[in-house]
């Protein structure tokens, strides 16, 4: 027999084996959002449809969510094993659960000032944190901007306000309808939902938290215990997949809202445009992050915020900064320099 049919049958032989192989195994991480598929869901989805979470051996799941503290209490009960939510609702499950045996703990800083904002309109000549004193504020019991507001309260010298509850749906329908004279929400989320029910942006106050005293950290990338214990490298390998995707997006935002509109069919594709940009130059690619760096945490900042948020949420003990947050699974310093040029 001839070195070249020798040859052949090797190579034929390498080929059958290598097909009858099993498929490389992708390690599934399941994924919770904060909230509903709107533009700033674009940041997660681009790694899905570039494929740079397969790429990293990663089957991941992204669901959307309803609401941060849902979020949190779904990753520590297994549920999801990775989410997206407020560091306040982190902190303040921890806080409240010492004994949890698998409390998240974030691992990524993605919204370096918190989204919260009071929102009003102008003919109720609300100028001022001072002049809400007195006033009827109206929000859902957990919205972000509710439970935080004594911090907003404190920084501004605020008075006593009166508090009106509703489902997220009503918030600004009530505020337009003059039953209540302001709202706690997520500034680029309420602005646009009263846009959407006529008013015009000239006539909305947006007195957003940070830029009135209160320097809170917003929404983080969490992870399990469990997860973190059993195989680091798959949250390492997420984090560094997000990254790169979140960097696209942010160079061109207004192609990535097809990715959340591939989720959720109705969506309004320019208003989750604009939104999807007003959350990156509001939050993620804000002046602080752009001083302290995409992904970290300032320890002292770090710190503050859990004193703060202690004291805010009367937890049932002191947040410890150091057990809700951790930066052993952050990719290299070079692959988080993801945030587009600041505009002139």
């Amino acid at each position: 027999m001839s070195f070249r049919t020798l040859t052949r049958r090797a190579v034929l032989s390498a080929t059958v084996a290598l097909l009858a192989a099993p498929a490389f195994a992708q390690t599934p991480i399941k994924f919770q959002l904060d909230w509903r598929f709107e533009g700033p869901a674009a940041l997660f989805l681009a790694s899905t449809a570039k494929g740079y979470y397969k790429a990293a051996g990663l089957d991941v799941t992204i669901d959307s969510g309803n609401g941060s503290g849902g979020t949190v209490t779904r990753v520590a009960s297994g549920t999801y094993d990775m989410g997206f939510a407020d560091l306040a609702a982190l902190m303040e499950f921890h806080a409240n659960n010492p004994d949890a045996p698998n409390k998240p703990v974030a691992v990524m800083m993605v919204y370096n000032n918190t989204p919260a904002a009071v929102l009003t309109l102008k003919k109720n000549n609300i100028k001022t944190p001072a002049d809400l004193n007195g006033k009827k504020l109206g929000a859902p019991v957990f919205d972000a901007g509710r439970r935080g507001f004594p911090i907003f309260q404190k920084a501004n010298g605020i008075g006593g306000v009166n508090w009106t509850s509703m489902d997220p749906p009503l918030r600004e329908t009530m505020l337009v309808r003059g039953d209540i004279d302001a709202i706690t929400g997520f500034s680029f989320t309420s602005l646009l939902n009263l846009e959407a029910r006529g008013v015009k942006t000239e006539d909305i106050v947006v007195m957003p938290y940070a830029d009135h005293g209160v320097r809170l950290y917003g929404n983080v990338i969490i992870a399990s215990t469990k997860l973190m214990r059993e195989n680091p490298a798959a949250v390492k390998a997420f984090l560094s997949a997000f990254a790169k995707g979140a960097k696209e997006v942010m160079a061109n935002p207004d192609p990535a809202i097809d990715y959340v509109k591939a989720r959720d069919g109705i969506i309004d594709v320019a208003l989750e445009r604009r939104r999807l940009r007003m959350a990156i130059d509001a939050v993620v690619a804000s002046p602080d992050a752009r001083k302290e760096g995409f992904g970290v945490v300032v320890p002292g900042r770090l710190a503050l915020m859990a004193s703060q948020v202690s004291d805010a949420f009367a937890t049932k003990t002191r947040v410890n900064p150091d057990a809700v947050w951790t930066d052993s699974y952050l990719p290299p310093k070079a692959e988080l320099n993801i945030l587009p040029p600041a505009r002139k």
